[in-house]
């Protein structure tokens, strides 16, 4: 794997609900991480492209496209990069197997960390019962946060210019409303579950946007989070540490579309494993 100057290098990172193609996606956020993060693997955990919001409105902008080159480019410099569809980009599912631009497309992948721990890497969306069993809730429940988001950057756009720092509803939402809190409660188990009846030490996984690491269910759990509002990724260290790595900057979250790259984004670590 060939390093930039600059760079910082990992074992692995894993990324996950980018969400490419929707409004609400942080891709100069996400561009920025990249130019500044590299890994000899990358684990793209699904949702990288949101093909539910193209289907209804196509939204592309040069920074979106920006993020799939600059994800091309890493793997023809060396780094090994593994797609695992989510619900949103599913139609990558037909292409399980295959390699397209340098990139594997996989159902599931056991990723083997430094310390010798296993861990199962999957989007989560097939341990969501609401996706699973009631697609056109989670449709709709799509549409409500996209809505949601975009009053949150307007919200947000108010609060920068009288001097405050951003501020998540959504966020907000999962940690103060019950049903939200026990939805996240109830996914995490059922992936620990899942990685307990695989016999392997944890999980690695996205879909709900709730970046965390955890041993609360007797295996690790560990969710990438987002780049949509929280802007989080999980690396590797070279000793197989995890940690979650929160990308921000006042320029790039909560504001409203521009087309001028934003300035230097500061990267601050937290949540080591």
């Amino acid at each position: 794997m060939e390093l930039a100057h600059g760079t910082i290098g990992f074992r692995a990172l894993f990324i996950s609900d980018v969400h490419l193609g929707a409004r609400g996606c942080q891709a100069d956020c996400l561009l920025d991480f990249l130019r500044y993060h590299d890994a000899e693997t990358i684990y793209l955990v699904g949702d990288i492209v949101d093909g539910w919001q193209l289907r209804a409105s196509w939204y592309w902008p040069q920074t979106h496209n920006d993020v799939v080159q600059k994800l091309l480019r890493k793997a023809r410099k060396g780094s090994r990069l593994i797609y695992l569809p989510g619900n949103h980009d599913e139609f990558l599912r037909d292409y399980y197997g295959t390699h397209f631009g340098g990139i594997e497309v996989m159902e599931t992948a056991i990723h083997l960390s430094a310390d010798g721990r296993r861990y199962l890497v999957v989007h989560g969306d097939a341990f969501d019962l609401v996706v699973k069993h009631a697609r056109w809730l989670a449709l709709l429940g799509d549409t409500a946060y996209e809505f949601a988001i975009l009053v949150n950057r307007y919200f947000n756009a108010v609060r920068r210019r009288l001097g405050f720092s951003y501020w998540s509803l959504s966020q907000w939402a999962k940690h103060k409303v019950k049903n939200a809190v026990n939805y996240i409660g109830a996914f995490e188990q059922t992936l620990a579950t899942e990685a307990q009846r695989r016999q392997v030490d944890g999980v690695i996984c996205g879909h709900i946007h709730h970046a965390v690491i955890h041993d609360r269910f007797g295996v690790r759990y560990i969710n990438c989070g987002d780049w949509v509002e929280s802007c989080t990724a999980v690396v590797e260290h070279a000793d197989g540490r995890l940690e979650i790595i929160t990308w921000s900057g006042t320029e790039a979250l909560g504001k409203l579309p521009d087309p001028d790259p934003p300035p230097g984004l500061e990267a601050k670590a937290g949540m080591a494993a």
